[in-house]
């Protein structure tokens, strides 16, 4: 399979980094395919909204280069150290500065976790395009993938919705729905972003909903 295609017209970019991600992670909700999952997504809203095609290719092809541990307590600089690498990265193929720093905001300010807000239009394009992964069916997949690589329980046994508890996402992976996946759909930068989002979000909801109505018929989701 030639991934380098995939990435056209920018395939020369793709040959040059694509080395350099491919094993960046054990994580498989940061693997190859989660880049794969957002670079289609970055082409769907491209398509309809524009943007610099280079500069996207190189942002989503490094926007996770740098991998660490959603418990550790330097999560939320995870974007800001992959942006630092990315910028040595490029400077070595003599990349222009302002292009590369066009690539550094936008890695930056994709993160949740980073709380920056994405300025320039690739940066609004990356930020959606790696949030829309992050719900519907695909994002409920990795957030139990993760979950089960972290130990986490599936939901609270006496209370699976929270209602009479404080959240804890740290326990149980049915909370990272309220402290976060249902939240996604209000931070979409684009017009496009937020149309898809919204299709995800239902999904995310309905499932939610169907959960809780399987271990707790007398509660759903709000």
């Amino acid at each position: 399979m030639n991934l380098s295609s995939r990435f056209a017209p920018n395939e020369t970019i793709a040959e040059k980094l694509l080395p350099l991600v491919i094993e960046v992670s054990d994580d498989g909700s940061h693997d190859l395919s989660h880049i794969l999952r957002v670079w289609r997504n970055v082409q769907l809203l491209r398509e309809r909204e524009g943007g610099d095609a280079a500069i996207l290719t190189a942002a989503t092809l490094l926007h996770d280069y740098v991998d660490v541990p959603k418990t550790s307590p330097l999560r939320s600089s995870a974007s800001r150290m992959a942006a630092e690498e990315a910028t040595k990265i490029l400077t070595d193929l003599d990349w222009d500065q302002s292009r590369i720093q066009r690539v550094a905001h936008a890695i930056e300010a994709h993160s949740y976790s980073a709380g920056i807000k994405p300025v320039s239009l690739e940066a609004k394009i990356l930020q959606d395009a790696d949030r829309l992964d992050a719900i519907g069916h695909i994002g409920i997949a990795r957030c139990f993938y993760v979950s089960g690589r972290l130990g986490r329980a599936i939901y609270d046994l006496e209370n699976p919705d929270a209602s009479n508890r404080d959240l804890d996402d740290a326990t149980y992976s049915v909370d990272h729905f309220y402290t976060k996946l249902l939240h996604l759909s209000e931070t979409f930068q684009t017009e496009t972003g937020r149309k898809l989002g919204a299709e995800r979000h239902k999904v995310t909801r309905d499932f939610l909903t169907g959960l809780l109505n399987e271990v707790s018929p007398e509660i759903s989701a709000s």
